[in-house]
């Protein structure tokens, strides 16, 4: 089975090129699975109905989030829906859940969404990303191979060691957050794919989708400065795994980026 990660959509215009070529995409490399990273997909930060619809119109089976979720209060109205997942470890309570089980034909498939803890201000949690995610594959039937895992987190160290403590045990893991694509995609010794950071569907030539000129301003004066949207041209980062159906395990991981 062929799955298709898309790295965080950052903003309305991210969303809407998402939309005319994710088609395209997972016709050309004959994708069986898609999972869209949402959370900055409303001006950058958080996600409304309209834009989460547009994504799923568009091809993606889920929509996974990070510290961003709360950003757009109507998200409350949908993320009880069964293709949205939020992180598993942020503050007990919290509506939405941190992973989803979706069946494709005759197969199912887990999608885990956590949160790093390492240089993440301002991310409200409780539970340790780790500890979270062993509790969550205690609750996974065993007939459910394939398990695919979003962590939203800032240290690739964090993310490294998340994937050694998940390998032989999940399909794979990825990270989202930092919005830079990083080659370091790798197939462990045990079978599970892992790649540092997806990357972004955002802006090209852009501070991680928004405008430059104004982002320097921050460095310059050193204050606040609210972000605007880039307006450059979009591109689209992710990757596909090839995941055995019977086993579990990753066959291939591939890299995309479409600008």
């Amino acid at each position: 089975m062929k799955i298709l990660a898309i790295g965080d959509i950052v903003g309305e215009r991210a969303v809407e090129e998402l939309s005319k070529q994710l088609p395209e995409i997972i016709k050309q490399n004959q994708i069986d699975f898609t999972i869209v990273n949402g959370e900055n997909a409303a001006n950058g930060n958080g996600l409304t109905k309209e834009l989460f619809d547009k994504i799923i119109n568009a091809g993606a089976e889920v929509v996974t989030m990070g510290n961003h979720t709360w950003g757009k209060e109507e998200i409350y109205d949908f993320i009880e829906d069964n293709k949205i997942i939020r992180p598993a470890n942020i503050t007990k309570g919290i509506p939405g859940k941190g992973y989803t089980i979706i069946q494709k034909g005759n197969i199912k498939i887990a999608v885990i969404n956590l949160i790093g803890r390492r240089m993440m201000e301002g991310v409200y949690y409780s539970n340790n990303p780790f500890t979270t995610v062993e509790e969550i594959l205690e609750k996974i039937e065993e007939d459910i191979k394939i398990i695919m895992v979003d962590f939203h987190a800032q240290s690739t160290g964090e993310k490294f060691n998340m994937a050694y403590f998940l390998e032989g045990r999940v399909s794979a893991v990825y990270g989202t957050h930092t919005h830079v694509q990083t080659a370091d995609e790798m197939i462990l010794p045990k079978g599970t794919a892992f790649i540092t950071d997806l990357g972004m569907t955002g802006a090209c030539l852009s501070d991680l989708g928004c405008d430059v000129e104004n982002s320097i301003k921050r460095y310059l004066q050193d204050k606040p400065v609210e972000d605007i949207m880039s307006t450059n041209p979009i591109m689209i980062n992710g990757c596909i795994f090839d995941i055995d159906e019977t086993t579990g395990k990753a066959r291939e991981i591939k890299r995309i980026h479409i600008s």
